[in-house]
């Protein structure tokens, strides 16, 4: 039942009207270049995400060839995604029956799929649906590992966690609240020395992607502090999670249920926004995995209190409570789930933003990127830039080997700038921070001093701008 419902969950409203946001813009464009240019291109950039590009390939050659006619990029690019949440559901459910009992298996796994942030990135071509998977079957090995010490099982939770860090580094902070389970637990030491073993082996075998990737470090130079919304949704659920342990729950096994789902919901996230006071880091979805602990304390929680009043010792009345608040509760989550669908959801939406340039640009006109960045706009529908003339552009992001390719000088954008009439602009909407950089100043000085707004269109997350010479705005103007 909570793999059936996290599949009608990540199946329902997938092609969120065919909205594709920068990130998985990225995820297209990479997936969509030969495996020698994607390898060239992590020499320069995003080498944390390297294996997902490469998994992205072989999906979508694949893909490309059978279903794209039929369900379009959108579909193809979170097709993986609902697979592995719903995998993840199967894996959570499998946990709490193993933990604590069948019924409060069912009801976890169904809990990890209502959470609102699982359905979100359940619907998003990036790699943490995937590393929250991993994370969940990991946990699975784990708890049979440590009652009966078994070779096998301890070589598949290695590898299961390895397959999850070198998707995403930040799978490593699994690792810690893994280890607190088994000493929570008083378990062996030699339980402990085969999970420290294991720990070694998969931190060694990430040792090269980590050092590597710190040279590319500039890339998450954007995070600042944490958002606050994020922020919110980790402590309501720690809260939320930490109540949940005050109801008596019978644990099965020698590793209890709070001694792996507390930590696995509190320590990740902890850990991470301690480390975003060395450097700022913290994004909930880097953690996404920590919704899982508080599935498990929330599933055990719902078996124990939701019990037939002659197991427990209830009056009707009070278990009458206790539906009405779960039902009132996923009542609640519906506009939720309603917004997660609509193109809303997302920073922006890279497809309205190509149809909005395609209506006001003519044939000829240039076009400026603003930040240069940006240009991950056009990788899912270069058709719509076809006929422009990228002014800043030297090479392409093939050619270069980078994301948003390379940029002409400050000097070289300025002239070309004033050899056209028209110039279209997609930058990003008002009260945006700008970039400093030579390149970016001197598209703001040539428009603000040679030409004049024609017209200028809002759309998700950017705002797109014609310019013109005096009395070159035609239609318009």
């Amino acid at each position: 039942m909570p793999a059936g419902l996290m599949l009608f969950l990540g199946a329902w409203g997938i092609r969120r009207q065919d909205a594709i946001w920068r990130d998985e813009a990225v995820t297209y464009d990479m997936a969509h270049r030969g495996l020698a240019d994607v390898w060239a291109t992590l020499q320069h950039v995003d080498v944390v995400h390297g294996l997902y590009y490469v998994l992205m390939h072989l999906w979508f050659a694949g893909y490309d060839a059978t279903l794209r006619g039929a369900f379009g990029d959108a579909v193809g690019l979170r097709l993986p995604s609902v697979a592995a949440m719903t995998v993840a559901a199967a894996g959570v459910a499998l946990l709490g029956e193993r933990l604590v009992g069948r019924r409060a298996g069912l009801l976890a796994g169904c809990t990890f799929a209502l959470i609102p942030v699982v359905q979100q990135y359940a619907q998003e071509g990036r790699s943490y649906a995937t590393v929250c998977a991993l994370v969940v079957w990991a946990s699975l090995l784990l708890v049979p590992a440590a009652a009966r010490p078994r070779r096998k099982l301890w070589l598949g939770y290695t590898a299961l966690m390895l397959f999850a860090c070198l998707l995403h580094e930040f799978a490593s902070l699994a690792l810690p609240a893994h280890g607190a389970a088994v000493i929570l637990a008083r378990l062996p030491r030699r339980v402990l020395r085969s999970w420290l073993l294991a720990a070694v082996t998969v931190l060694a075998g990430l040792a090269p992607l980590a050092v590597f990737s710190t040279r590319q470090s500039a890339q998450i130079s954007w995070l600042m502090w944490p958002d606050p919304v994020q922020l919110l949704t980790f402590a309501v659920l720690a809260v939320l999670g930490i109540a949940c342990t005050r109801v008596r729950i019978r644990s099965r096994g020698p590793i209890g249920l709070r001694a792996l789902g507390l930590p696995l919901l509190l320590l990740p996230t902890l850990l991470l926004l301690l480390l975003s006071h060395v450097e700022p880091a913290y994004v909930d979805r880097y953690v996404l995995y920590y919704v899982v602990g508080f599935a498990l304390l929330a599933g055990a929680a719902l078996a124990r209190l939701l019990r037939p009043p002659g197991e427990l010792g209830q009056t009707r009345g009070r278990r009458l409570r206790w539906t009405m608040t779960v039902v009132l509760i996923v009542a609640v989550l519906v506009p939720v789930n309603v917004h997660l669908r609509s193109p809303d959801s997302r920073v922006d939406d890279v497809t309205a933003i190509a149809h909005a340039l395609r209506e006001v640009a003519e044939p000829g006109d240039g076009l400026l990127f603003m930040p240069s960045r940006r240009r991950i706009w056009r990788a899912t529908l270069p058709r719509d830039f076809r006929g422009l003339h990228d002014l800043a552009l030297a090479e392409s992001p093939l050619a270069s080997h980078t994301l948003y390719g390379t940029e002409r000088s400050g000097e070289a954008i300025r002239s070309r700038m004033l050899s056209v009439r028209r110039i279209v602009v997609a930058g990003d909407p008002d009260g945006q921070p700008v970039d400093d950089n030579d390149q970016e100043i001197a598209k703001r000085t040539t428009l603000r001093e040679a030409f004049g707004i024609c017209r200028s269109t809002q759309v998700r997350g950017a705002r797109i701008t014609v310019y013109a010479r005096p009395g070159a705005c035609g239609g318009g103007g």
